[in-house]
């Protein structure tokens, strides 16, 4: 068992390691030179914020409603003799009255028929605007910058300053 793992070992050594080496040559016959690529320095400042502009989304939507004509509802006709709002007075009295005398209440008058109503279907159109990001200008060392953000950061912004030497034909380092 022991050599079996010995001898997987020394395949997969045999398989990695040619192509590295290659690697390794073909860098340094260019010009002889080994590269290194300079770390990044990072730290966290804070810019001033100069404006804050929301930028809008319109979303629209329609939806039918039903509308009717109604109708101006009639007025109530009530007789000359009677008062149009009685006093306190006078419904007690009347109540008390009709607690001693025979007199039957009059059944109540039948409801005015309702006439009918002229109903349609419309469609109604509603637009919507919510801010789904904010154009931010501020300044960072005398520096005016734009960016766009997907919070408002109110007063003062929080920047990662990065800070790496130059180097003509070197790569750039990658950003996360």
């Amino acid at each position: 068992m022991r050599r079996l793992l010995e001898l997987t070992l020394l395949c997969t050594a045999c398989c990695v390691l040619p192509p590295a080496l290659a690697q390794e040559a073909g860098e340094g016959r260019d010009d002889g030179r080994i590269r290194v690529v300079p770390a990044e320095n990072v730290k966290i400042e804070y810019a001033q914020v100069l404006r804050v502009e929301p930028v809008y989304q319109t979303l629209r939507a329609s939806r039918t409603e039903e509308r009717c004509d109604e109708p101006a509802p009639a007025a109530k006709e009530q007789p000359a003799g009677e008062p149009k709002d009685p006093g306190v007075f006078t419904r007690m009295f009347d109540s008390v009255k009709g607690m001693f005398t025979d007199e039957k209440e009059a059944p109540p008058a039948a409801p005015a028929p309702v006439p009918p109503r002229n109903c349609r279907l419309v469609q109604v159109d509603r637009q919507f605007q919510r801010p789904i990001a904010y154009d931010v200008d501020y300044v960072y060392k005398g520096t005016k910058y734009r960016s766009r953000l997907a919070e408002d950061p109110g007063n003062r912004l929080r920047i990662r300053v990065s800070v790496t030497p130059w180097e003509a034909d070197a790569p750039l380092p990658a950003t996360p």
